[in-house]
């Protein structure tokens, strides 16, 4: 595997790729990578002849400096497990390298009602840190298809709008792949790292609540379907940021169900101080 820490030396390396004639596949991380983000791996792999990964703990997407300071850093294992996965190339970059003008600059990219809700309204800034880095990515590397994991599902929507916004709708394909789980159901998540022994055995409770809202999305009301849901995770210790039913195609919150939408739960819990989120599909 290739490693590139200067956007220059990697996009010398792309050039002679493309001059061959390869296609590229790019799987955006911010390390402490799993079996999760391997899979974003292997179907790069099986897709394109040139797979490439970054590492970048992007500073501009942490509202809570406390949480990007707590971010785990496991570099010498990820390398190891992307040379496993037979990933071709890998780029991490330093703060400056990604932001070389500093990265308060007033920038700001029109992204509607999606960063008003759910993650958006709980994590203000978050999804324009986001678009920042993946607007730079996407400069630096120009990939033809751009892998990302289905549980951070909206924001799989802000970077499909972010693609529209940069006019690369016809050169890049987002490809978004299905969520990955432990075997107690726990959605894999690089925060997972964080948990201790008491807090990992609660953590599965968001999955068993997705569970709940898809076994009973039938039976009455929307609205106090959701209550109860989040009632039942409020008695097992959890701080709720949200459990909430939504169309899938849009992030609207649905009161009444309806066979004819594809409906989305999603839900983001605190444990102590460990933030956790899940979704699935519920129809």
């Amino acid at each position: 595997m290739n490693l590139f820490k200067k956007t220059g030396h990697l996009q010398g390396y792309l050039q002679e790729a493309r001059k061959q004639g390869r296609s590229t596949g790019l799987v955006p991380t911010m390390g402490a990578l799993h079996a999760g983000h391997l899979s974003l791996i292997n179907q790069s792999k099986q897709q394109n002849s040139l797979t490439i990964a970054t590492i970048f703990v992007n500073p501009a997407q942490f509202n809570d400096k406390k949480d990007f300071e707590k971010y785990p850093v496991t570099i010498e294992k990820d390398i190891e497990l992307l040379v496993a996965a037979g990933c071709d190339a890998l780029f991490w970059p330093t703060v400056e390298e990604i932001y070389p003008n500093g990265y308060t600059a007033p920038v700001h990219y029109e992204l509607g009602y999606l960063e008003t809700v759910l993650e958006g309204k709980y994590r203000p800034g978050h999804f324009q840190g986001v678009c920042r880095v993946m607007n730079r990515l996407l400069d630096i590397i120009q990939p033809g298809n751009l892998y990302m994991g289905q549980k951070d599902y909206q924001q799989c929507m802000i970077i499909t709008r972010l693609i529209q916004l940069m006019g690369l709708e016809e050169k890049v394909n987002i490809r978004i792949c299905p969520i990955l789980r432990e075997k107690d159901g726990l959605a894999m998540s690089s925060r997972n790292m964080r948990l201790n022994k008491e807090e990992r055995a609660k953590a599965p409770a968001l999955y068993e609540t997705l569970i709940f809202l898809k076994q009973n999305i039938c039976n009455g009301s929307l609205q106090d379907l959701k209550k109860e849901a989040t009632d039942q995770l409020q008695k097992k210790g959890f701080k709720t940021d949200y459990v909430e039913i939504v169309n899938a195609k849009t992030l609207k919150p649905i009161n009444e169900w309806d066979a004819r939408t594809n409906i989305l739960g999603l839900v983001a819990a605190y444990i102590d101080s460990v933030r956790l989120i899940d979704n699935m599909m519920l129809n």
